[in-house]
């Protein structure tokens, strides 16, 4: 799961942080967490991430929780981790366990969320109960309700229960990395028995990766696209050579490896991470299995981006980006060859291509431990994904067609229709605005409940920006967020959009309805700023091509002297 050891990134803290995003995180645990807060700011490093962390005393939970006065609210963290142990919870079942136990303990998680959100806006990662079977029943503890081992799961079932209506609660899944490596691996009785430590070293590289996997997923930082080679990868043999006939796939020997990882990816489809194939064949040899072989999982139905040619492979996969519009980043390159692989990596370096087993039997449980998909938000558009880009392909070869770039964005009819937030888009902006990154004015990230109080509130008004054109829909592409700030000014608070609509003038529609909605009532100025990231040097000068005037920090847009600015998108 992680080849880097304990030791190896301990020496990651005499490394310079200082030009990495700051995060500030809170350690909560009922259990030495010393060791865990040492990997955890020490693999940051690698993840471009400088973590101040702040960690609470031994078994001060509760002091620090249900305290207002407490260390824990003065340190004001971004993230709180949280780790209460299935051995600190054997030693409470002992002394008071019944059928009702692990309802008790899922009510004090709950007091626990409930008291922290209400002292501070932090996100919480929780981290899950890992089994122990105490053996008092036997296999029939399965039957016993009072038994340890079914409260235990009972409590990670009602954990995750609970998390589906909590919106700032993730859990840390400590019970499948147990199941991956083994209980042995994870747990030390002489270092839980000597001090108290539940975790082991060696597997403490595994937690923090875990771990921050969601912290930079939180940050907007996540795989968004899957670039597949075909021969030996997808199917076994080579299509060129081999024929429709003989590729290996199916429920038979090794074609049941490529079976297999063919239905992974297509449930990565329809979670809504694009798929491209990327492959050195002709074409027309390489469409047929998508087209006519009977046991291919994956369809053309399911495939955003198909290049099939002699090309050089990172050349086609910049190809891909360039119609995609997503950071290199973003994307996960697979290929069972190493000689391709390490051509990509030299000429791409941000593009994740992680090693692959010699033997495809190997290839999903290898790639199961690496995470590379860790997401934290799912809405019912992501399973749409995969049409939009084919459709965006679509747009990227008619412009092809024009020579002149306004004939061009006038001849795909775009319409958008206009919303403030509401408890059906709601999930989709908070899901915008951790995954925006590039037109992203203040990144300002936002959770369902985040975005339920700024509906409740009458200092905030807010927008949202649908766009369709001739070849399809785009959903929901634009989040506006503007705020009171005096009552002549709007401050805008957030200014997003996807990135899949950039140059089609989509700015200036917003703009000129932003500017509307502030004369009709009555504000004369609207303020904006941009705060630098690594991510959105896209738009630095977003507000002074609009024609905002800068004042000190901020962008000043006097409303008198606005003229509304030529667009191609209609209401």
């Amino acid at each position: 799961m992680n080849n880097k050891t304990f030791l190896k990134i301990k020496k990651n803290l005499k490394k310079d942080f200082s030009n990495f995003k700051k995060v500030r995180l809170a350690i909560l645990g009922d259990s030495s967490t010393q060791f865990l807060n040492t990997a955890i700011r020490g693999l940051s490093y690698d993840y471009d991430l400088d973590s101040e962390t702040w960690e609470a005393d031994y078994d001060q939970i509760p002091l620090q929780v249900f305290d207002p006065t407490s260390d824990l609210y003065a340190f004001k963290p971004d993230i709180i981790l949280i780790f209460k142990s299935s051995h600190k919870l054997l030693l409470k079942y002992n002394k008071e366990g019944t059928h009702t136990f692990a309802t008790d303990q899922i009510q004090e998680i709950e007091d626990i969320y409930s008291t922290i959100l209400n002292n501070i806006n932090s996100k919480i990662i929780f981290y899950n109960y890992t089994e122990i079977n105490d053996s008092v029943f036997g296999n029939f503890s399965n039957k016993v309700e009072s038994s340890f081992l079914f409260q235990i799961r009972k409590l990670n079932y009602l954990l995750m229960e609970f998390s589906t209506r909590s919106s700032n609660l993730y859990i840390c899944d400590l019970s499948s990395i147990q199941n991956q490596i083994g209980k042995s691996n994870l747990f030390r009785t002489s270092s839980y028995i000597n001090n108290s430590m539940l975790l082991s070293i060696e597997v403490l590289p595994i937690v923090a990766k875990q771990t921050l996997d969601i912290i930079k997923t939180l940050d907007g930082k996540f795989k968004k696209c899957i670039i597949l080679d075909l021969d030996n990868t997808t199917w076994g043999g080579i299509i060129g050579d081999d024929g429709i006939e003989k590729i290996q796939i199916g429920s038979l020997g090794i074609g049941k490896a490529f079976t297999e990882f063919q239905s992974w990816v297509k449930k990565l489809k329809n979670r809504g991470v694009i798929i491209a194939i990327c492959s050195k064949n002709t074409e027309s040899v390489a469409l047929e299995p998508f087209e006519k072989h009977p046991d291919m999982v994956l369809k053309m139905e399911d495939i955003s981006i198909f290049i099939a040619n002699w090309e050089n492979k990172a050349d086609n996969i910049r190809h891909i980006q360039n119609i995609l519009n997503i950071g290199f980043d973003s994307m996960v390159f697979i290929d069972d060859n190493p000689f391709e692989r390490n051509i990509v990596r030299d000429n791409i370096p941000d593009i994740c291509v992680p090693e692959m087993p010699e033997d495809p039997a190997d290839y999903l449980e290898h790639l199961y431990t690496l995470n590379l998909f860790e997401t934290t938000s799912y809405s019912n558009e992501d399973k749409d994904r995969t049409k939009k880009y084919q459709i965006e392909s679509k747009r990227v070869y008619a412009q092809k067609k024009f020579t002149n770039e306004n004939d061009f964005l006038e001849s795909l009819e775009m319409v958008s229709n206009i919303d403030s937030f509401n408890n059906f888009n709601t999930p989709r902006v908070a899901q915008l605005s951790q995954r925006s990154n590039q037109f992203n004015l203040r990144t300002v990230r936002y959770t369902e409940e985040d975005i339920i109080k700024l509906i409740n509130s009458k200092s905030y008004f807010s927008f949202a920006f649908d766009l369709k054109d001739k070849f399809g829909e785009h959903g929901l592409i634009c989040v506006v967020i503007l705020k009171e700030q005096s009552e002549n000014e709007l401050f805008i608070e957030t200014w997003l959009m996807s990135c899949r609509v950039l140059k089609r003038g989509m700015e200036k529609f917003v703009l000129n309805n932003l500017v509307s909605f502030a004369k009709k009532n009555d504000y004369k100025n609207l303020v904006g700023e941009y705060l630098q990231t690594n991510k959105n040097i896209l738009v630095k000068d977003h507000y002074s091509d609009l024609g905002f005037k800068k004042s000190n920090d901020q962008w000043i847009l006097k409303l008198d002297d606005y003229t509304e600015l030529k667009t191609n998108i209609k209401i």
